[in-house]
Order: C-alpha cells, then structure tokens, then sequence
C-alpha cells in the first residue's frame, strides 16, 4: 500500500459530470459508513481564490478546467490527511468566486471520501483512493439539474446557466472528465437512486476487503 494512503482504512474517490450526483452519491456513502466516522471532502472546497480581480473578470474565468483547482494546496492537504494530521481546508464562496476569511479546521480521520469534476484526473490525487468511483450521466440530465441548482444555491439565471454550459461545461467535461472514467474501478448511472449507486461501491469494497 502506498505511504500516500497507509493511515487510512477506507478511501473512496467520485468523479462524474457536473450535477451527475457526486455530492448525493458522497453523502449516502458516509451515512453507510457512520461507524468509521468518514471525512466527506469536496474538490470544490479548492477552487483558486479570484478575490484579486474585478468581479467581472472573475466570472469569466474557466471553473470547468482543472487549473481551476489549487492542485499544490489539495495534494499537500490530502497528503497530510492521508497521514493523520489535521489540515485548515478553504471555504470557497460560488457567489463571489473567492474563498471566505475564514477556515475549516479539518481533522483526521481513518476514512476519507473525496467528490468532485477532477476527483480522478491526477495521478497524485488518484493514489490516495482503495475505491475510485465514476458516475456516467447523460447531458441532458446534467443541464436540467444544473438549472435547478444554480438558481436556487447560487442566485444565477437560466440564461447564464445555459451560456456558461456551452461555453464550458459541456466541453470540458468531454476533454478532462469523461476520460478519467477509465480509471474507475466502480461506474454507477446518475438515474439510480443514491442508495443503489452506494451499495454498488460498498459491494466492491466488501469484495476487495474478503480478498484481503
């Protein structure tokens, strides 16, 4: 087993399309996992910080590339919750596009579950995770999801919804999330239901853990 993962005792990675049910899949899955006290940790928690530029500007950064993501921070921040120790995790404020002055002070635990676009295209992110997970979603199902979402957690219109999907979203989600399907050992379907998608990951974990 790797150094990068030696303190934990169950790690799970979810990839999937914007709005695939990555957060729902993440949720259900540390319910299940209640008695081993899992830290649920979402990517979307290190989107760079824009606070340094004109509001205008920060809405026309490209969120759907992985550069969107503070690689260095999650890896050092992964590393050292893989290892036991506790870390300061960034809140990131979708309203304003930067990260709030405040932190979450984030303690160790022996299972982690990590959720998010880009769950599954680093090499370095990807050695932290026993069960690496991908959900397929048809596109259509994404966008009227993402529509619900948007306007009702992030103030946005239908409109600027829709603009920012085509424009990024849907194309990026083809050239850097879509292939890291390959690299899951568990695919599950957008339309089943949380629960059989969880207990789709926790039959291969079981599987795994009878091997061992």
């Amino acid at each position: 087993m790797s150094h990068f993962r030696a303190f934990l005792q169950t790690s799970i990675g979810i990839a999937g399309p914007s709005c695939s049910g990555k957060t729902a899949l993440a949720d259900r899955l540390a319910s299940r996992l209640a008695r081993e006290s899992p830290l649920v940790v979402p990517l979307d928690a290190y989107y760079r910080d824009l606070s340094h530029l004109d509001p205008a500007d920060r809405a026309m950064r490209n969120f759907d590339h992985p550069h969107a993501i503070d690689l260095e921070l999650l890896v050092t921040q992964m590393r050292t919750l893989a290892g036991g120790g506790s870390v300061e995790m960034p809140v990131y404020r979708f309203e304003s596009h930067s990260r709030a002055p405040r932190r979450r002070m984030v303690e160790p635990s022996r299972s982690i579950i990590v959720e998010g676009l880009f769950t599954l295209y680093w090499k370095e992110i990807r050695a932290l995770f026993h069960t690496r997970v991908f959900i397929d979603a048809p596109d259509a199902l994404c966008l009227a999801r993402r529509l619900q979402r948007d306007a009702r957690a992030r103030g946005r219109t239908a409109e600027a919804v829709r603009r920012q999907y085509e424009r990024t979203v849907r194309p990026m989600c083809e050239r850097y999330v879509l292939p890291t399907r390959r690299f899951a050992q568990v695919v599950v379907r957008a339309d089943q239901a949380p629960e059989e998608m969880a207990d789709a990951v926790l039959d291969h974990i079981a599987h795994n853990r009878r091997r061992e």
